[in-house]
């Protein structure tokens, strides 16, 4: 980020916020008036409508009248710009169409900035430079001064940027700290790590540095002691168990792996940058011996399995595993999972000479009789107290299996641990929904099985069961893991699946899931009725909740896939919602996803439907505009950031969150909100362009566009801006031309000048490509001055590698590599990867239009820094196909012909193609490659790489550029 103009006015808003100009503070008024500079400051040199201004600002009362506005506005102009002359046009805050712009440098922004050095800060620290890390980091840290927007706390226009500011604060202290770690003042760096953690117990990456540094300084004890109070930490406020990163710290810590010692050198530590840590080696639990026969007969009263158990060898393993150092293990997870049948199974497989006992809770109601109920299973008539029972089984060495504990959770807790206290031979196994909750007890969470493993094979034995002249064809056969995979692998869905095939074909079975709950009915009539249907399954948890789970559980199903903690605080509209989530955990009816940081929950499909169908039509509307407005926060918010160093993560977070969108435009559609459509496409434009999306892209465009004929200028610009560019990647010029034709007239109409100047830095391409007869010099330097206008980087860097491309297409091989070279310069500056990346990619074109092939490899070796921080399908595309002309010029052409043939399938699999998305050049390569090589060589070689993945195919690529 470049240097701001001392005299420049500078904006913080890492605490209360704050302007300063020449060095002096800025009185920026009253509250309100600070919360319309907030607003502005948050879009991030976007115009912000008058009526959202005021919607923003006045959340929750009554709007003002539009002269209020313009009052806060003019006053903060004059303090802004005290020297502006009366009735001369605001240069910083200005007015565009229907609303208002901040037209500042984003490095004169405290957030910007520390945004950028935190980005820098964890590059160096993952290249290798802890020193170079530590002053980036803890310059980016300096600039705080409290908590993000700290005047707005809880202001509906602020709670997504300042959790996002919080979140890169937290990230950005670890880095610093981390990198201290790397530079051995491990000793130094636990007090601040004990701060931390006790701060952000729920973040485990502090608990890891903790551990490191507390084991790099000889306190071995307290490492174990920090790894265990994060264990208990996340069971007993999520529910859960750590993650892979803590779990793989622990093994090396009490394996005392060597790589955990100080480094002797600069070096990566565990869980730092280093290779996985090795798990410790595990204890082997006791195995059943081969001959059955020779064992004697236990007493006990497990009944005999009626039909195979299949699968789950490793959860047998891991559950005797517990039972051998536990005395207490509870099996835990959603309805229908298994947790009884895997329950019965590890009981039958040990030796006791007492048992094993099982115990079935889930036809007693009366927490009183509990203690009767399991002397009764033992054969102890006229027990009916734990006092009694315990006295009874003190001396006795055997298990207790305690199967569907979940409704009676505080009776069984208090019952086991009372009898465990007391009766040290005890073992017990439990099945629960939730844990007990009781000291010592381990819980092992029962997984959904394999769709395409063990959940295929249950599938056709119980088929086979239920029909025993059922022989499914191949195309059954190819069908049965996609039918298991969206039944959750729940084993109980699958089974009663299953058993349809006597009536159903599998092709009827799959065709009916969306209507799940009227098929998979009628199981075996000897089972408890709750197992018989998988609708009564889950009613059987759901009955279970208090009001506000419930309705949370409700709300949270209008999620596509998963979310995270803010994202159900938005879109549930109740608070606080981590009691009730947290409560949900526990229930195993939301699952939480491993290893992510923040922590992310997702619901399975079935439990997804159920709770969908069951919410209220009027919460329903009134959830989903909730998650409308989340999911176009996030889409907007991402944007905004897009064309800059934060580009690579930004993109990864929209791809976890496209389920959402999808949903958020199909909800929008379906109540008729085309304006809603069209603002969330022009948000997702340039992700659906990086990443490919180009039929999804333009499917909802034409969806939205005509929802919405009525729409305002300020919203179809963006859009048509969207709708232009992804036809151009559809390889027609000629239409994206049209398109960005009208872009730009409603860029006019609507005063959106960054809407204007894209529409005019593409048009000269996309007319060009198009054949159209266009003065393309004279409009390419006019795109690039209306680009330098709106003061905004990237779109001059794009402007100027649209004019240096035109130059070589034009043949001034001088004028457009020094314009090319300064798009580079200009893209580099502010961190835009891909517009770097493109002008590099025309200059490749420029040297091969030289015949130097060499050289265009070489300016190719120096754009893979940006691809290996982007997933960009189309540039990984284009740029592989460019290779292969100059390996052809290189004398390669063998190699570049397997690089074609790559192209030609990934490009096929995405709906892109090179050759149509640029025809003046895509079709010429192509033509090079193969009219250099006799054309059944060039077949043979080609299909070697249409037989490639688009990460293989990159792979083959850079180690050609590295020979």
């Amino acid at each position: 980020m470049g240097r701001v103009d001392a005299d420049a006015a500078r904006f913080g808003v890492l605490g209360p916020l704050r302007a300063e100009l020449g060095g002096g503070p800025v009185g920026l008024g009253g509250l309100r008036q600070r919360a319309v500079l907030a607003v502005l400051l948050i879009a991030r040199g976007r115009m912000v409508s008058a009526e959202r201004l005021m919607s923003d600002v006045w959340e929750g009362s009554p709007p003002p009248s539009p002269a209020t506005l313009h009052v806060y506005i003019s006053q903060l102009r004059r303090a802004l710009e005290p020297e502006r002359a009366a009735r001369a046009p605001a240069g910083l805050l200005v007015r565009e169409g229907p609303g208002y712009a901040l037209r500042a440098d984003p490095a004169a922004v405290d957030a910007e900035r520390f945004a950028d050095l935190a980005v820098a800060g964890r590059h160096a620290l993952d290249g290798g430079r802890p020193e170079q890390a530590e002053e980036l980091l803890t310059e980016a840290l300096d600039l705080w001064r409290g908590p993000a927007y700290a005047d707005f706390d809880g202001a509906g226009f602020a709670v997504s940027e300042a959790a996002r500011l919080e979140g890169l604060r937290a990230a950005a202290y670890e880095d610093r700290l981390a990198a201290a770690i790397r530079l051995g003042r491990h000793a130094a760096a636990v007090g601040e790590l004990e701060a931390l953690v006790a701060e952000q117990p729920l973040r485990e990456r502090g608990w890891e540095l903790l551990t490191l540094a507390l084991y790099r300084s000889g306190r071995r004890a307290e490492a174990a002691a920090a790894l265990r109070a994060v264990r208990e930490r996340l069971a007993d406020e999520l529910g859960i168990d750590p993650g892979p990163a803590l779990r793989d710290l622990e093994a090396a810590v009490l394996a005392q792996d060597p790589r955990l010692d100080p480094p002797p050198a600069l070096t990566t530590g565990a869980r730092l940058g280093g290779a996985p840590l090795s798990q410790a080696p595990a204890g082997s639990p006791a195995a059943a011996p081969a001959d059955l026969a020779a064992k004697p007969t236990p007493a006990g009263n497990l009944p005999f399995a009626l039909s195979s158990f299949v699968g789950r060898t490793a959860d047998l393993a891991a559950v005797g595993g517990l039972l051998t150092e536990y005395r207490l293990v509870t099996l835990t997870g959603p309805g229908g999972v298994g947790k009884s049948r895997l329950a019965l199974e590890a009981a039958r497989a040990r030796t006791d000479d007492d048992g094993p006992w099982l115990v079935e809770l889930a036809g007693l109601t009366s927490a009183e009789l509990l203690p009767a109920t399991i002397a009764a299973c033992l054969g102890i008539p006229g027990v009916a107290s734990a006092e009694a029972l315990a006295a009874v089984l003190a001396g006795r060495r055997l298990l207790l299996v305690l199967d569907n504990c979940e409704h009676l959770l505080e009776a069984v807790a208090a019952l086991a641990g009372a009898l465990l206290g007391r009766c040290g031979a005890l073992r017990a196994l439990a099945t629960s929904r939730e844990a007990l909750g009781v000291e010592g007890e381990a819980v092992y969470e029962v997984l959904p099985l394999d769709p395409a493993g063990d959940g295929t094979e249950l599938f056709r034995r119980r088929a086979a069961a239920a029909l025993p002249a059922w022989s499914p064809d191949p195309g059954d056969l190819d069908r049965i893991p996609g039918l298991c995979a969206g039944l959750d692998g729940i084993p109980l869905a699958i089974e009663l699946a299953a058993a349809q095939c006597r009536m159903l074909s599998i092709g009827q079975i799959a065709a009916a899931l969306e209507n799940r709950f009227d098929v998979l009915v009628d199981g075996p009539i000897d089972l408890p009725a709750r197992h018989r249907a998988l609708e009564a399954t889950v009613a059987w948890s759901h009955h279970l909740l208090d009001p506000a789970e419930r309705r949370l559980f409700h709300r949270l199903s209008v999620f596509a896939a998963g979310f995270d903690l803010d994202a159900a605080a938005a879109v549930a509209g109740q608070a606080p919602v981590l009691p009730a989530l947290s409560a949900l955990v526990r229930k195993s009816l939301i699952a939480v996803e491993p290893g992510t940081a923040p922590r992310r929950y997702r619901m399975l499909e079935t439990l997804r439907q159920y709770a969908l169908r069951e919410l209220d039509a009027n919460d329903l509307a009134g959830t989903r505009r909730r998650h409308r407005a989340w999911a176009l926060t996030q889409a907007e918010s991402a944007e905004r950031r897009l064309h800059g160093p934060q580009a690579a993560e930004l993109l990864a977070r929209l791809t976890r969150e496209q389920p959402e969108f999808r949903a958020a435009f199909a909800s929008a559609l379906a109540d008729g909100d085309g304006d809603y459509a069209l603002r969330l496409g022009g948000a997702l434009y340039w992700f659906w362009y990086r990443m490919g999306h180009i039929a999804e892209g333009l499917s909802w465009m034409s969806d939205a566009f005509a929802a919405a004929p009525d729409a305002g200028p300020e919203v179809r610009g963006r859009a048509r801006l969207a709708v232009s560019g992804l036809s151009y990647l559809a390889g027609r010029p000629a239409e994206a031309y049209e398109e960005v034709l009208t872009a730009e007239r409603e860029g006019q109409e609507a005063g959106d000048l960054v809407v204007q100047a894209s529409a005019r830095v593409y048009q000269t391409h996309f007319g060009v490509l198009a054949g159209i007869p266009i003065d393309a010099p004279a409009l390419a330097a006019g795109a690039v001055g209306l680009a330098r206008r709106t003061g905004e980087d990237w779109l001059v860097a794009e402007a100027l590698m649209v004019q240096g491309t035109l130059a070589r297409v034009m043949g001034d091989r001088p004028a457009a590599e020094a314009v090319l070279a300064e798009a580079v310069a200009t893209a580099e500056s502010c961190g835009h990867d891909w517009a770097a990346g493109s002008a590099a990619w025309a200059a490749m074109k420029t040297a091969c239009d030289g015949g130097d092939g060499r050289r265009a490899l070489g300016i190719a070796a120096g754009i893979l820094d940006a691809l290996d921080r982007h997933d960009d399908v189309t540039s990984r595309l284009v740029l592989i196909h460019t290779v292969a002309h100059a390996l052809t010029l290189s004398g390669r052409a063998g190699q570049a012909a397997v690089l074609m043939g790559g192209v030609e399938a990934v490009g096929r699999r995405v709906g892109f193609s090179p050759e149509l998305m640029d025809p003046f050049d895509g079709p010429r390569e192509a033509a090079a490659v193969r009219e250099a090589l006799p054309p059944a060589e060039y077949e043979r070689l080609a299909a070697q790489g249409r037989e490639l993945s688009l990460p293989e195919l990159t792979t083959l690529m850079i180690g050609l550029l590295d020979n």
